[in-house]
């Protein structure tokens, strides 16, 4: 799919939210810990494998 067709469909989903639903963009402190939530989730902790190598 060329870039700007996926940029148009993307632009659409965003834009189908009431602007009170989007919270992330309301409060950055939320998304902040939605996002280290998710790498936490996905990742792992990996301080403790980064400081051995050290």
């Amino acid at each position: 799919m060329d870039p700007e067709r996926q940029r148009e469909i993307a632009r659409k989903g965003g834009a189908s939210v009431p602007s009170e639903k989007r919270s992330f963009s309301q409060d950055r402190s939320l998304a902040a810990q939605a996002g280290r939530k998710g790498g936490e989730a996905s990742h792992g902790s990996r301080r403790p494998e980064d400081e051995a190598n050290s």
